[in-house]
Parts: C-alpha cells; structure tokens; sequence
C-alpha cells in the first residue's frame, strides 16, 4: 500500500500526470441493448435496467476492461473505475441496492488488473487505479421541493454510509485512490471524507499520503458561468470548506470546457495546498447535448494554462474519448507540473 503511495508521490513530482477520459462516451459507443445490462441473476428483475453503466462491470466486464485499455493504451497514467453511481443511494433508482458493494469490488478489480499489465509491461511508466465516487442523485443541501425549501430527501449520516460501503469495496478491490468527483454539493463531498476516514480508521490506513495512505483526491465542478457550485459555493470556498483533510489534490472536473474552467483554476492553483487537477468536458454541450469539441482544439484549450503552471493532473470528463486523452497526454510533455509553495496552512482569503 505505502510502495504504491510512494511511487505515485514520486511520479507527480517529476511529471503532469494524465487521467484517463470519459466512461460514458465510450460505453455509448458499443450501442448495448437491455440484455447486456443484465446478468443471469438479473435476468428477471421487473425494472429497466439500460443506462445503469455501471452494472455492465458484473454484465459486461469485457467492455469495461476494454474502455481502460483504449485509455492506457493513449498514455493514461491513471484510470477510474467504473462506479460513479454505484452507491445504495444512486442504485435505488434500479431496485439494485444490495449490490453496491459488489459493483465497487468487481469494478475496482476490472482496473486494477489491466493498470497491474500496462505496469509491468512498462514499469518506468507506472498505472495507478483511481476509485471513482460520484455525488449521488440527492443533496444534502438543497430541497427537492420548491414549495418546502427545509424539506431534504437525504441526511448527512445516510449519505456517509452509502459511502463508507462504497469505500469499502473500491479499497477491497484494489483501487490505488480514492476520487471524490463531480462534486455540486460540499456537504455531499464532507459525506464522502466522513466515510472515507471511518473506513480508514477501520483499515488502519493512514489519512495522509505522506503517510503511506491510500490518497484522496477531490474534484468539484462548477455549474455556470457564475464559477459557483450548485450549491453556491466559489472556488475559493470550496477549497477552504475542504481543507480539512490532508487531500492528494483538489481540482475540477464536467460541466464546463476547459476555457470556462481556466479562472477557477488559477484560484486553485495559487491557493491549495495540495495537486491540482482538471479534467474538463470536450467543450460546451450543442443543442443536443453533444460534446463537438475535437482533440486538437481541446489540446490547445488545455495548453493555456499548462503554460501558466496550474496543473498537476490532467484528463477529460464528458465527450472526452482516448483521441483527446492522446492529445492531452502529448501536450502536457513539454510542461512542468505546478509546484507546491506551501505545505501547512493555505492563503485563503475570505
């Protein structure tokens, strides 16, 4: 455990390191139909099961590995797992609760064992597993109801324990980090270090990378062009209402392109104590709902503000494909990763 956190530690300080792209974009690609959702214990359960992508990790596990390899093969240097909805929360929409755990495991396993291939094929190049965990389909902060603003449809303890299951089984399964990604809601994300830390207790694995713990890396996404979360948080606030725990890096990820996420990324990069990273949509969704940005144009997008040192992390959310992780990968070569100027207590301004 501390070997892998070490040499990962080591390879972000010589290196921007390259995150794999989308999961989504890529499973669409293959056109499955109902029954490649559905594994034989499944086969007669009364719900539709088609979108649930991360059930193809028990369904389809071929397809999954073979999104990772198309990833790895184009230079990424850490993949996630295929589990952003795989908590009880997110998985009650399919009656499939009860297999969250298993998702996690399967999932975690699926890429770690093809991160373990590239490894040895290439170990001066090391892969490393990211567990992916998503917001959930509810907040924490926001009512539902219009007409009942203190109304929630969850609470911060249900919250915390779907993901401690979720924790659970990413770190049984082999993941190297765990991500807490797509962030719209901070009390969600404070859910998610709960548990995180809960499960580390029970692991007796140290919080701290430095440590030797399994890392923590968080990605928030900002919703509109007012650079706040859903939950109107700036940038700078949700760093600070997150530096808390001694984190790998703090970032952005979806919603946005890389040209809108520039200034909220220079707020990060001078104000976090930790990596940054970024990992943007292929530009703005057209009007129906496709992402039309090309790798090249992205590349370009990205390469501002590699110029300006922002970045420690770097890959693609939605729309993204191994084309643009390609791209990326080739750009961020002539680029040094941002330099951390403090260890200890951020400058963070109210």
């Amino acid at each position: 455990m501390s070997n892998r956190t070490d040499l990962l530690l080591q390879t972000l300080r010589k290196k921007i390191l390259i995150l794999d792209g989308a999961m989504g974009t890529m499973i669409q690609r293959y056109q499955l139909t109902e029954e490649d959702f559905r594994t034989p214990e499944l086969k007669d359960h009364p719900k539709s099961l088609k979108g649930n992508n991360d059930l193809l990790s028990l369904s389809r596990p071929d397809v999954i590995a073979a999104i990772h390899r198309a990833y790895l093969d184009v230079g990424a240097d850490i993949i996630e797992t295929n589990t952003f909805s795989s908590t009880t929360v997110a998985q009650a929409d399919y009656g499939l609760e009860h297999l969250a755990y298993e998702l996690n495991l399967k999932s975690a396993q699926i890429a770690k064992k093809e991160a373990i291939v590239y490894s040895e094929r290439n170990p001066s190049k090391p892969r490393f597993v990211a567990g992916a965990i998503g917001p959930t389909n509810r907040t924490a902060s926001i009512s539902p109801d219009v007409n009942d603003p203190g109304f929630r449809a969850i609470t911060f303890d249900q919250l915390a324990e779907a993901y401690a299951e979720q924790v659970r089984g990413l770190l049984d399964g082999g993941a190297d980090i765990i991500l807490v990604e797509t962030i719209f809601d901070t009390l969600n994300a404070k859910a998610a270090l709960f548990a995180i830390q809960e499960v580390f207790d029970e692991k007796s694995i140290p919080l701290s990378p430095e440590e030797g713990g399994i890392p923590v890396m968080i990605s928030g996404t900002i919703t509109d062009a007012s650079g706040r979360t859903l939950s109107g948080q700036t940038t700078e606030a949700f760093l600070i209402s997150l530096s808390h725990v001694p984190l790998l890096s703090i970032g952005l990820n979806c919603a946005l392109g890389a040209k809108e996420l520039r200034p909220y990324l220079k707020v990060l990069s001078e104000k976090a104590p930790f990596h940054v990273s970024a990992y943007p949509n292929a530009g703005l969704p057209n009007e129906f709902g496709k992402y039309d940005q090309n790798p090249e144009e992205m590349a370009k997008q990205v390469e501002a503000f590699l110029k300006e040192g922002y970045i420690n992390i770097l890959g693609g959310c939605c729309g993204t494909t191994p084309d643009h992780i390609a791209a990326l990968a080739k750009v961020s070569e002539g680029y040094a990763p941002r330099k951390i100027t403090f260890q200890t207590e951020p400058n963070l301004s109210v």
